[in-house]
């Protein structure tokens, strides 16, 4: 902390020579400097005078702090401006950011989750418009229960390969379901328990 605070405060009068505005210096005079750490001059400010932490984060006031606690230190380091001015202030955001990025890990997993499921059922929904689209005399029972089959078989491969079963993939199975019905001229649930059949699921 110590460190810290020298290095705040042989910067701070170049800082404030280099800034307008009341709002600016009154930021400046209230913030307390907490770290510099993973390439970050961490800036604290206490819950009344919080308010303030927009000021630190205009652009150019923002980027003359990062530039003179880079010169400083000699390397680069970005300013990040917490709620509270002591080192647990600092941890306690660290873990409210781990938390964030967590969230949002977990958020992006789901998302190529649900990307890669929707793909999967895409590509399934195009093959069987190509393989009954390449039947010749549809109109026959015969042909379409050919085709029926071999719709079974697919769509029950790719329920056995669906990693998630959850409300959007069950969807996206389902609309598949839907088209090999219309193709068959048969009742959904018909599909949909021969499919489960074939998949081991029934």
């Amino acid at each position: 902390m110590a460190q810290v605070t020298e290095i705040w405060a042989a910067a701070l009068p170049t800082i404030r020579n280099g800034v307008t505005g009341v709002g600016v210096w009154t930021a400046l005079n209230s913030c307390v400097p907490v770290a510099i750490e993973n390439g970050f001059i961490v800036l604290g400010l206490g819950s009344s005078d919080f308010e303030l932490a927009g000021h630190l984060r205009i652009p150019q006031t923002k980027k003359l702090i990062e530039s003179e606690i880079s010169k400083s230190i000699g390397s680069p380091v970005l300013l990040r401006v917490i709620e509270g001015t002591t080192g647990e202030a600092w941890e306690r955001a660290k873990r409210r950011d781990g938390e964030a990025q967590r969230l949002q890990d977990a958020a992006q997993a789901k998302l190529r989750a649900e990307i890669s499921a929707r793909t999967n059922w895409e590509s399934v929904y195009e093959s069987l418009s190509r393989r009954y689209a390449a039947i010749s005399n549809k109109s026959l029972p015969t042909n379409r229960a050919r085709f029926f089959d071999e719709a079974i078989a697919i769509l029950a491969e790719s329920r056995r390969n669906q990693e998630s079963h959850d409300d959007l993939a069950e969807r996206n199975f389902a609309r598949c379901i839907e088209r090999v019905a219309q193709y068959t001229e048969l009742p959904s649930a018909l599909v949909a328990h021969y499919t489960l059949k074939a998949a081991g699921e029934l």
